[in-house]
């Protein structure tokens, strides 16, 4: 059997003990006639599997078992494809979201949402992820990018990028409209920018001023340092903006999500990217308060279409696969700009 290196979760841990290893495995192949095979070119690193590689998440199953390989958001090149596959050809490049695979006969998946099928496989949440030199999909599930694209330009786009999209869409985005965007890192960075390919006028927070910085020269109109002091910093906002529309949350911290919902105004919509304990709100303001998941393989298409056209911003920092640890450790402490990218 043909082996790959792949850098291999056997147990969670806190990063700083390289909880992942370097090893050989089996490489992947296609078993079945509808799949491609991709030799991975870049695979970006998500908050989210941090957080699962330390076992913040065990609570909610995640990871589901172990030993597994890390990493959802991936790009690579086709190099072998099975016998039914249309779709795909040898040497074409394309990219592959948390989603893996979905049932297809779900309600979920027959609306066109399928990412919230209740039997999808998520990508790195078995042997199957982007920390390793190949992988297999299904042709349904992997979207075709353009040649130029750069691997590290693109990998970030199949979960920060859709993730940013998304919820940039549920926060209903028009011409004028106020957008508050609380936690700028690899999501972050996105959603200002397609706020503002929509024509909202984007206010970023973060507790970081490197992160606000990035916001500031991604051409959000304000930026403001975030204080846990609640009363004093939704005082500020008003002073300087009056009420946000509208408010997307990206830092998973409940206190962020708090401030949020009082910072928009009565009628308004918060749109919620992260982990949190239910928060509060008068039913009387009558704001709406919406959760938001990736998204569908056509949301993925449209996002490398609006990437590409508007020349929207990547802000990556590379590092070889071996060096997996390393950059998990540096999101952790906040040193990375906005996202780490493996390069195997």
């Amino acid at each position: 059997m043909e082996k790959m290196r792949a850098m291999v979760l056997s147990e969670c841990g806190p990063v700083e003990t390289n909880p992942l290893e370097l090893l050989e495995i089996d490489k992947h192949g296609i078993k079945r006639p509808n799949e491609i095979l991709l030799k991975i070119e870049a695979c970006g690193v998500c908050h989210s599997q941090l957080h699962g590689i330390e076992g913040d998440w065990i609570d909610i199953g995640i990871p589901p078992k172990l030993p597994t390989v890390p990493g959802h958001e991936l790009v690579g090149k086709v190099v072998e494809i099975g016998r039914n596959v249309t779709k795909f050809k040898v040497g074409d490049r394309a990219g592959i979201t948390p989603l893996l695979e979905a049932c297809k006969e779900c309600q979920y998946c027959k609306e066109g949402k399928e990412y919230l099928c209740e039997s999808a496989e998520i990508t790195g949440e078995s042997l199957k992820g982007g920390y390793a030199e190949y992988i297999t999909v299904s042709e349904d599930f992997a979207t075709k990018i353009p040649q130029h694209m750069k691997s590290d330009y693109a990998a970030p786009l199949f979960c920060a990028g859709i993730t940013a999209f998304k919820a940039v869409k549920a926060a209903e985005p028009q011409s004028h409209k106020k957008i508050g965007i609380f936690g700028i890192g690899g999501v972050g960075h996105m959603a200002v920018q397609f706020a503002q390919v929509e024509g909202s006028e984007v206010i970023a927070f973060s507790r970081s001023q490197n992160h606000l910085n990035v916001a500031k020269r991604l051409g959000a109109k304000d930026t403001m340092i975030f204080s846990e002091n609640q009363e004093k910093f939704l005082e500020e906002i008003k002073n300087k903006h009056g009420m946000l529309d509208a408010a997307i949350v990206f830092a998973p911290a409940d206190i962020v999500t708090d401030t949020a919902i009082k910072a928009v105004k009565k009628g308004g919509i918060i749109v919620i990217a992260t982990v949190g304990k239910n928060p509060s709100f008068m039913a009387f303001e009558e704001k709406t308060i919406r959760g938001t998941l990736i998204g569908s393989t056509k949301d993925m298409e449209q996002v490398i279409r609006i990437c590409d056209e508007n020349n929207l911003e990547v802000i990556t920092e590379t590092f070889p696969l071996e060096k997996a640890n390393e950059a998990l450790r540096k999101l952790k402490n906040s040193e990375i700009e906005a996202r780490a990218v493996l390069i195997p």
